[in-house]
């Protein structure tokens, strides 16, 4: 009888056994959603608009984007990036990021000088005046120069070792004012000097917002 009780009760102790709930499945943590809907696009707009708003600026600084600039001194002078930024003076990511939008002025005025000489220089390769194998050693000059030696009249920067050209030495100070302040902030600052120094405020307009040919003609009218 004992015995009889004894395997009704193991039979009952396992059924309950079956009928308790087991351990619980652990839980994986919450996948993470990634950036709100509508984040990327936004930020997408917002680096477009800036490279827009670098890209005129430079327009109206250089009278072309950048990027445009030194992608056709690249293809004139048989370069690449990486030897322009060193003939200009520039890190290899500077001159990216100029190329790109990302940045819109050059701030070095010893730089804006090098790439107005590079466009000189391309001119010359173009139409034949200047051979392949001298471009190349007055590239190296120009990488060499410190940006203020073409308005000297020494050799290095001037034009077959004379004095350099009246259009040279215009676009020097068209690259100096330019490199300080944008056009209209020229015009701006012209204007408020207008009544009582008009002639300053001619220079300044013509120099800083004009064109090359217009600087060229006040220059030759004010040579003593």
């Amino acid at each position: 009888m004992d015995a009889a009780r004894q395997e009704a009760a193991a039979r009952a102790a396992s059924a309950e056994g079956s009928r308790l709930p087991g351990p619980a499945a652990e839980t994986p943590p919450p996948r993470d959603s990634g950036p709100e809907p509508g984040r990327a696009p936004e930020e997408r707009g917002r680096n477009q608009e800036t490279t827009a708003k670098s890209r005129e600026l430079q327009r109206l600084w250089y009278g072309e984007p950048l990027g445009a600039l030194f992608r056709r001194l690249i293809d004139d002078l048989g370069l690449n990036q990486a030897r322009l930024a060193g003939v200009l003076g520039l890190s290899a990511p500077m001159l990216s990021q100029l190329m790109s939008g990302q940045r819109a002025k050059i701030g070095n005025p010893s730089v804006v000088q090098r790439v107005q000489l590079l466009q000189e220089l391309a001119a010359q390769v173009a139409d034949g005046s200047v051979p392949a194998a001298e471009a190349a050693v007055r590239m190296d000059e120009i990488r060499a120069s410190r940006g203020g030696s073409v308005l000297s009249t020494g050799q290095s920067g001037s034009t077959g070792g004379g004095a350099p050209t009246v259009r040279r030495v215009v676009r020097e100070m068209q690259a100096l004012l330019r490199s300080v302040a944008s056009a209209q902030d020229i015009v701006t600052a012209a204007a408020l000097i207008a009544d009582d120094h008009p002639e300053l405020a001619e220079l300044l307009r013509v120099y800083g917002a004009g064109r090359t040919s217009e600087a060229i003609d006040h220059y030759a009218r004010h040579q003593v």
